[in-house]
């Protein structure tokens, strides 16, 4: 109960008609952004960061987050009706939503992914709302060996939690830190990797390579693999509406677990994508109807709709709290934390109240909104992927261009960003995550400082990062989830051995 009284506070700074405003605005782009194949709720966030640099940090995070909401829901949206997700945490919900939609289900599949996702937001912003005090406080016994472990914990859940090939993800991740290392030296102020460059010697902008590779390298990769697109009519009534809600119930088991998997993976650096898809996993291998699954099975709408969304509120809470981002979105709000003057960590709620509970009551009120506005702009929404994607594609990378040139009014950051798009084109088609790229990108500098203060206060010994419980208990736990997959690879030789006659 301690959090009520700030989050009524909170209340009293997002329900204002600006805000509100705001809102309805950002999940409007939001659902255009998660529909337009290209783009994705990181690009989005990324292109309409140098418009909130006039804004309050209050104002431009509800943008920012509404805008978040409404990219999920429009992903749904293209994955129900087109089976093209338009987010790559919507990959798990065409599995069975498209197959419901060309059954003539377009609208039950619709509501179900809708209010799913509404639930899983719920269930998101109430544990941020429950526990965000508590972690906070936690956090301020941090010295910078905790901070150290809490930033390599974060690097190494990745590579043992993120699925996929744990070596691409660290060669991701190991890119991602040495492009952090481009420029001067916070330390001891020497310029490192510039080649010479005046350009470099302020670093690599992570707007402009966000902007590449998830941008124009997303677009590039779409391009390659189009192919003509055949999507279904449907009309959500409140008719549809009301019966999908009556349905729901059925699926309360599906809806807890879904629920409780995208928290965990939230706030853990797993993130909306691998939550849906675990949840999806999870979900047929216990479903009664489990041969349904892939047929047009209603739970494997809602399992992954529900984690998607709780995964995705619930990844702000250590962007806040610990400046460590539970997914791309979140770490590139991150960045727009620092751009606009704010360092995220515990004292940010001590200092910054307003920003922080004001953009958690917005979560509240901003969901339903997003909610309500999707239900009833599905129509509008769809027909835009009815438009030939050759005269989407330049309109889309025109927005990328204009997007870099924005950050500093340079050819050269519209020249990083095509040699990003470049890379990410060339990482997708490899089956290389971006993802974590990105992280090391924004959480490369502050892991270096953290473990050189840590290196200067221990005159040089590893042995601070085990000097009291709690950092011990991080470092050991990345660790851990570090070898991962090798002790999962090395149990299951284990198991073949003994099944193997002597």
């Amino acid at each position: 109960m301690e959090s009520l009284a700030p989050l009524m506070h909170g209340f009293g700074v997002a329900l204002t008609v600006h805000h509100v405003t705001l809102m309805v605005a950002g999940v409007l782009i939001g659902i255009l952004v998660g529909v337009l194949p290209g783009l994705g709720a990181p690009n989005g966030v990324a292109l309409l960061l140098p418009l909130t640099f006039t804004m309050s940090p209050v104002s431009a995070i509800i943008l920012l987050s509404s805008m978040y909401w409404g990219a999920l829901l429009g992903g749904s949206t293209t994955s129900i009706l087109f089976n093209i997700p338009g987010e790559p945490s919507s990959v798990a919900t065409t599995f069975d939503g498209h197959p419901m939609a060309k059954q003539g289900r377009a609208a039950e599949a619709l509501s179900l992914a809708f209010l799913s996702s509404g639930f899983g937001a719920l269930v998101g912003v109430i544990v941020v709302t429950l526990v965000a005090d508590d972690i906070a406080g936690f956090a301020l016994r941090f010295s910078p060996a905790e901070y150290f472990a809490v930033y390599l914990l974060a690097f190494c859940a990745f590579i043992g939690m993120g699925g996929g090939d744990p070596l691409k993800t660290a060669v991701s991740l190991l890119i991602g830190l040495s492009l952090a290392t481009i420029g001067m030296d916070t330390v001891s102020g020497e310029m490192r990797l510039t080649f010479g460059a005046d350009q470099l010697i302020k670093g690599i902008s992570f707007l402009v390579a966000v902007i590449g590779l998830f941008g124009i390298g997303e677009l590039l990769a779409t391009a390659d693999e189009t192919e003509k697109v055949e999507g279904v009519a449907a009309r959500v009534t409140p008719r549809e509406v009301f019966r999908a809600l009556l349905t729901l119930p059925r699926h309360w088991l599906a809806l807890v677990r879904s629920a409780a998997i995208g928290v965990w993976m939230g706030l853990t650096p797993g993130g909306p994508t691998a939550a849906s898809f675990m949840s999806y996993g999870i979900a047929r291998r216990f479903s009664r109807r489990k041969a349904g699954f892939g047929k047009g099975e209603p739970e494997g709408v809602v399992s992954p709709e529900t984690a998607d969304h709780a995964a995705g509120v619930s990844a702000l809470l250590p962007m806040l709290a610990l400046g460590v981002p539970g997914s791309a979105t979140a770490a590139v709000m991150l960045g727009g934390l620092m751009i606009w003057g704010l360092q995220p960590g515990p004292m940010l709620f001590q200092s910054q109240p307003d920003f922080v509970w004001g953009l958690i009551a917005s979560m509240y009120i901003a969901n339903l909104v997003a909610v309500v506005v999707v239900l009833s702009t599905v129509p509008i929404f769809a027909s835009v992927m009815r438009v030939p994607f050759a005269v989407l594609a330049p309109l889309i990378m025109a927005i990328c261009l204009t997007g870099a040139w924005m950050v500093s009014n340079s050819s050269f950051e519209v020249w990083l960003a095509l040699v990003f798009g470049v890379a990410g084109y060339v990482m997708k088609k490899l089956d290389y995550p971006v993802a974590p790229l990105v992280l090391a990108m924004v959480l490369g500098d502050k892991a270096e400082d953290a473990f050189r203060q840590s290196m200067l206060l221990s005159q040089g010994s590893l042995g601070v990062f085990w000097a009291n419980p709690l950092v011990g208990s991080l470092t050991t736990l990345a660790l851990l989830l570090l070898a991962w997959p090798m002790l999962g690879w090395a149990w299951s030789r284990i198991r073949i051995a003994r099944r193997l006659p002597a």
